[in-house]
């Protein structure tokens, strides 16, 4: 019978088998020797289960060891809180430029409407018309009214008006003729009398049955307290559309008749006009 020599550090076959199966990690990898010892020994013992090269190699680390370093280092895993952000409620709209042009534009209409009508000559007494049915009037500039605001303040006289008449002469055919005259309190009616009466050498004005009277409308409650004009029809046929101003020059100041629609010309002075026929 032959026998077979066996070398007596040779290993088994089952032993070979327990060993291989001991191994819980896998060989390392070519990259694993740039990592150090140190390294692999403290996540070693950090961890109940010891972390391998590979894993350290490519930062994948489990979560029940990343959990149990947070632990060691003094941190606790919470739960993840929700936190909601309440924005701030949003700001009114800026006003579009549209949307306020139309709140300024009527505001500006109103204000120059209402001084419009505060500013304006009116007819206080007896208004009358032309062939074509057209109101014949004649206006009063701010700076007349405010030169006969002066007057009858002056005067203590608010009775005070402004008479106007043209008759035929000076050199150029008509010829203006200005005067202060004083209004009676109350003013006749159109059926009425004319009044004629004067007091203490005092002339009162007489106001005729074709006079016509305008104001200043500056917003006082009574209208003969106002600045007026007065003239009689034929005058206000020839100056209809004019205007009655008050100039300040070198040579006086005076009332004047200012763009007179019906003038063809005037002279320098001012006081004698020609009129289309």
């Amino acid at each position: 019978m032959t026998r077979v020599k066996t070398c007596p550090n040779s290993v088994s076959a089952a032993r070979l088998f327990l060993q291989v199966a001991a191994q819980r990690t896998s060989p390392p990898r070519f990259f694993d020797i740039f990592l150090p010892d140190s390294t692999i020994r403290y996540f070693a013992t950090t961890n109940n289960a010891p972390a391998t090269r590979r894993q350290l190699s490519t930062g994948v680390v489990p979560i029940a060891q990343q959990q149990q370093q947070q632990r060691h280092h003094g941190f606790s895993p919470r739960r993840r809180q929700h936190h909601h952000h309440h924005l701030p409620p949003a700001p009114p709209p800026t006003p579009t430029l549209e949307a306020i042009l139309p709140l300024v534009a009527g505001r500006r209409q109103f204000s120059v409407t209402a001084a419009a009508r505060a500013n304006e000559t009116k007819t206080l007494h007896n208004p009358q018309v032309d062939e074509h049915g057209n109101e014949m009037r004649l206006e009063i500039t701010p700076r007349a009214a405010k030169r006969l605001s002066e007057i009858m303040i002056k005067d203590k006289n608010p009775q005070l008006a402004l008479r106007i008449q043209v008759e035929s002469g000076g050199c150029h055919g008509f010829q203006y003729l200005m005067r202060l005259v004083t209004l009676p309190p109350t003013l006749p009616s159109a059926t009425a009398e004319p009044e004629e009466a004067s007091s203490e050498g005092e002339q009162q004005s007489i106001v005729g049955e074709d006079d016509t009277i305008f104001y200043y409308d500056q917003g006082s409650a009574d209208p003969l307290a106002e600045p007026k004009i007065i003239l009689d029809q034929p005058s206000l046929e020839l100056l209809k559309g004019s205007k009655v101003d008050f100039t300040m020059e070198l040579i006086g100041s005076q009332f004047k008749i200012v763009d007179n629609p019906l003038a063809t010309s005037s002279c320098g002075c001012g006081t004698s006009f020609d009129v289309k026929i």
